[in-house]
């Protein structure tokens, strides 16, 4: 079985200023997500970026 939660169990998970949350992208390691969610939330947009595994829920870190 291979639906791709095993090989890309990182997520970039955006929130927007509504509270709705938007998955931006799924990626094999912590470290390139959490390089992505970084570059994203450099952008100096109001909204929140953070990351994510998959089957846990996570909420944004100040």
């Amino acid at each position: 079985m291979n639906d791709g939660t095993a090989t890309l169990p990182w997520l970039v998970v955006r929130q927007d200023d509504n509270g709705n949350r938007y998955r931006v992208g799924r990626y094999a390691t912590r470290a390139e997500a959490q390089k992505i969610a970084d570059s994203l939330d450099g952008r100096g947009h109001k909204q929140l970026y953070w990351v994510e595994h998959m089957g846990r829920t996570a909420t944004p870190s100040d």
